[in-house]
């Protein structure tokens, strides 16, 4: 996976596309992230530069209830891809 701000914005497309919002914050993140579970929120530090970002969002994405049907086919796919991912480096 290339770490380039195409690639950062095809993985807020799943955020968003769940109805998650993601914002970019300051705060002092222990992990670079914060997740409003009720609000659908997710907080990154914006201090990150975007491979952080990118691993965030990685990291992320398995741990969020993401509705795979609402995604669009290309944002499955990326989808599968990050939780196989996921699943391998555990």
């Amino acid at each position: 996976m290339k770490y380039n701000q195409t690639t950062l914005s095809k993985l807020e497309s799943i955020l968003n596309e769940s109805e998650y919002r993601v914002r970019y914050e300051r705060g002092t993140f222990q992990s670079g992230w914060c997740i409003l579970e009720l609000k659908k929120v997710v907080v990154l530090n914006k201090f990150l530069d975007t491979e952080g970002r990118i691993n965030t969002l990685l990291e992320l994405i398995p741990q969020l209830n993401i509705q795979f049907d609402k995604l669009t086919l290309e944002s499955q796919k990326l989808y599968e891809q990050v939780v196989s991912n996921a699943l391998v480096t555990v």
